[in-house]
């Protein structure tokens, strides 16, 4: 890296050298150093500005995957089955993963926290509420870290890491915090970039070469994408470990220490996420208050759709009713102000609207009647006694089309299935993937935001429900109820 020729990193350097001369003795001027990413390159999410017109690109090499075959002594390779060397480079995976981990979180700190305290970009209290506790977040890793090292051979190989796992896992319970933060974060960082101070430091910063074409929130989203790939990490040693050995046992004991403290802190994101829109939802008139909406404790899904006029909605499904909204800027707040009455999910009826079945409204309605604004329509609508709603909705692609139609009839199957039983919806329960978003049965909060990364708080959240809600509509939605899994 040349500095003169990127300015701005020059800039970082200096708030950082000075915030360095400050905290001289602390012990983590010493582990600081130069890191680089592995992630994919991602777009720009700001368009050209002059002052970088004439910046050279950014280097976008990434972080060289390490094996662990490669990067210890091959004789010894030679002397072990194919399946020990599998193992050995699964446990591998794992401490070489907790060392990426632990950089990228010191960069979070070192290159955005730091220089924007620094320089005055925002304050303290504004840094404290998006980057949450991350610090905290370091030295739990650097514990497993230093464990997992501590047990390595000096030819490389590692005999048991269950107990290891067994006895660090816990500690995990800590992300509840910060993962429960995650969305109040977000909506503050949009908000935060309208500041053009905010922005050009950002845009500044992903055209530098430490940040490998990653924005802020991907790093601050690092730690939840961590949390949820340990079950796919240890089932992956668990399967290259004999049925003998003394490791299977203890493995077994952590993968489900793991997936019951994923899913609680699911549960828990998901309960913080509902209160962070019940909160911003702004009600014209008090007949608008709808006890089902106090009452859930889970987003099903949320997202922009447009109806027949074209006017953009955000649209809410609550586990028993759906809210349709208008986002508004309100106190220097994204909020909620709700179009219509709330509709009980129990007695909505939706339809599904074959392509060009649906005229668009308006005076100009015959200038722009194309092909491509009568698509991806579905309706709902509600009758009770005089009241009653029809609302004809637009997706932006036949994708988001289906995910809707499988989200409110899996919330209708729920709510129908808890009345045969005579008692109120149960608590909403989510599945964990790797790369999904949270519904119930279907995605997770944990992993909505992968989806989110690039957009605002009016973005489509749910881009990514997963296929499973096709196949669970062919099953019984009662059996769905009971059970809770965990799907990496």
């Amino acid at each position: 890296m040349v500095a003169k020729d990127y300015p701005f990193y020059l800039s970082v350097k200096r708030a950082n050298c000075a915030l360095e001369a400050q905290t001289a003795t602390s012990p983590a001027k010493e582990a600081e150093r130069s890191i680089s990413f592995r992630s994919e390159s991602r777009p720009d999410l700001f368009s050209a500005r002059p002052w970088s017109r004439n910046m050279p690109p950014a280097n976008t090499k990434r972080r060289d995957s390490k094996l662990w075959s490669e990067t210890f002594d091959v004789c010894v390779n030679h002397m072990l089955t194919s399946k020990e060397i599998k193992r050995q480079e699964a446990i591998f995976e794992l401490s070489q993963g907790e060392e990426d981990l632990i950089e990228d979180l010191k960069l979070a700190k070192k290159a955005y926290h730091d220089p924007m305290l620094k320089l005055s970009i925002m304050t303290e209290q504004e840094l404290n509420q998006i980057f949450g506790t991350l610090d905290s977040l370091i030295p739990l890793h650097e514990d497993l870290l230093r464990r997992l090292q501590e047990v390595r051979k000096p030819d490389g190989s590692t005999e048991h890491v269950g107990h290891i796992l067994v006895g660090w896992l816990p500690c995990l319970n800590s992300y509840d915090s910060y993962c429960s933060n995650q969305v109040a974060a977000k909506a503050l960082l949009d908000h935060k970039k309208q500041d053009h101070r905010v922005q050009d430091f950002l845009q500044r910063c992903l055209e530098s070469p430490f940040s490998r074409k990653l924005d802020l929130w991907n790093f601050l989203d690092i730690p939840r994408s961590r949390l949820v790939k340990y079950p796919l990490l240890l089932r992956e040693i668990l399967r290259h470990t004999p049925n003998d050995h003394p490791d299977q046992q203890h493995l077994e004991e952590a993968i489900n220490i793991i997936q019951g403290i994923v899913a609680e802190i699911n549960i828990k994101t998901g309960e913080s996420e509902c209160r962070y829109y019940k909160e911003r939802l702004i009600y014209l008139e008090e007949g608008q208050r709808d006890s089902l909406i106090d009452n859930s404790r889970a987003v099903c899904c949320h997202g922009e759709l447009k109806n027949n006029r074209g006017v953009k909605l955000h649209v809410f499904l609550f586990e028993e009713v759906l809210v349709i909204t208008r986002a508004i800027t309100h106190n220097e707040q994204l909020c909620y102000q709700l179009y219509r009455q709330p509709i009980p999910v129990r007695d909505l009826v939706l339809e599904d609207l074959q392509d060009g079945e649906v005229r668009l409204g308006g005076s100009i309605r015959g200038a722009f009647s194309n092909n491509e604004r009568i698509k991806n329509f579905f309706r709902v609508s509600f009758k009770n006694g005089s009241q009653s709603q029809s609302h004809s909705l637009q997706a932006n692609d036949s994708f988001n089309k289906q995910q809707w139609l499988n989200c409110i009839r899996q919330a209708k199957e729920k709510v129908t299935c808890a009345g045969k039983a005579g008692g109120p919806t149960s608590e909403a329960h989510f599945l964990l993937s790797p790369n999904g978003s949270r519904v119930p049965q279907a995605e997770t909060t944990l992993e909505q935001m992968d989806h989110s990364d690039c957009e605002s708080d009016c973005s489509m959240d749910t881009s990514e429900i997963s296929i499973d809600c096709e196949r669970m509509e062919q099953t019984n939605p009662c059996e769905n109820e009971k059970q809770i899994e965990t799907n990496v």
